[in-house]
C-alpha cells in the first residue's frame, strides 16, 4: 500500500496565504465595481461560506484588506468597509499624478491589446450611460484608468495601482449625484481615447491633468460639506 505523504506545514501555510490573496482580490474588485460600499459590514462566516474556505482563511484575507486601508476593524462591532477622507482624496490624487500621465505617455510603445482596453472601457461607458447606468458607468470609468495604467505594459505597476484605484471608488461614494458626478467625465474619457489614437500624447496628458484637477476638487469640496476629514462615518451617520 502506498504510504500518504501528508504536505508540510510550510506547504499548507503558503497555500492558505495564496488562497486568502485571491479572495482579497475578488473583494477588492467588488470595491472597484461598487458593489462593496464604504460603511458596508463584512460577515466572516457568511464570505467563508460563500468562498468555501475556512474562516481563518478568510480572516487572512480581509487582514489584507485591511492592511491596504480598504477595510477597518471596528471594536466590538466587526470589519466594515472603509469610508474615505479628504486626506485620502489629497494623496490618492497625488499618487494618479505620478503615475497615469507616465503610463499614458508610453502609449507609442503599447501593445495593441493595452489601446484596445482603453477603447473597450470608453465604449462600455457610453453603453452604460445610454441605459441610465450609473453605477455601471462609475466602474466603467474605473476601468478605463486601469487600462492607461496598463498602457505602460508593466504587470507589477497594475498590481501595484489595484488598491489606490479601490481606495479611489470608495471615495467617489461621498459625491451625493453620481450621475452629476461621473457624466461630464465620460466626454473626457473618449476625448483622451481620441488623442491617444491620433498620437497626440502631450496634450492627452494635458487634458488628464486638467480632468483631475477637477475631479479632485469636487470630492474635496464634498468631504467638506460633510464635515469629514479623517475617514470617519459622516455626521449623520448615514451610509450611501
Amino acid at each position: 500500500m502506498k504510504q500518504q505523504v501528508r504536505p508540510s506545514a510550510a506547504a499548507i501555510s503558503w497555500e492558505r496565504i495564496s488562497t486568502a490573496e485571491h479572495i482579497a482580490d475578488r473583494l477588492r474588485e467588488r470595491i472597484i465595481d461598487g458593489q462593496l460600499k464604504p460603511g458596508t459590514k463584512l460577515s466572516d462566516l457568511e464570505l467563508s461560506r460563500e468562498f468555501d474556505v475556512s474562516r481563518n482563511t478568510l480572516r487572512d484575507a480581509l487582514r489584507l484588506l485591511s492592511r491596504d486601508r480598504l477595510l477597518v476593524q471596528v471594536l466590538h462591532r466587526g470589519v466594515f468597509v472603509t469610508w474615505g477622507s479628504a486626506d485620502d482624496v489629497r494623496d490618492l490624487y497625488l499618487v494618479r499624478r505620478l503615475v497615469e500621465p507616465a503610463a499614458l505617455r508610453r502609449a507609442d510603445g503599447a501593445p495593441p491589446a493595452a489601446l484596445d482596453a482603453v477603447r473597450a472601457a470608453v465604449e462600455e461607458g457610453e453603453r452604460a450611460t445610454a441605459a441610465g447606468d450609473w453605477q455601471a458607468v462609475g466602474t466603467a470609468n474605473m476601468r478605463f484608468h486601469q487600462a492607461l495604467i496598463g498602457l505602460a505594459g508593466s504587470k507589477r505597476l497594475t498590481e501595484l495601482m489595484a488598491c489606490p484605484l479601490a481606495e479611489l471608488r470608495l471615495v467617489f461614494h461621498v459625491m451625493p449625484e453620481v450621475k452629476d458626478f461621473h457624466e461630464p467625465y465620460l466626454t473626457v474619457n473618449r476625448e483622451i481615447t481620441d488623442l491617444l489614437d491620433a498620437g497626440e500624447l502631450t496634450r492627452a496628458e494635458e487634458v488628464l491633468m486638467d480632468y483631475f484637477d477637477r475631479a479632485e476638487r469636487q470630492l474635496l469640496e464634498a468631504f467638506a460639506k460633510e464635515g469629514r476629514s479623517d475617514g470617519g462615518q459622516p455626521r449623520s451617520g448615514a451610509g450611501r
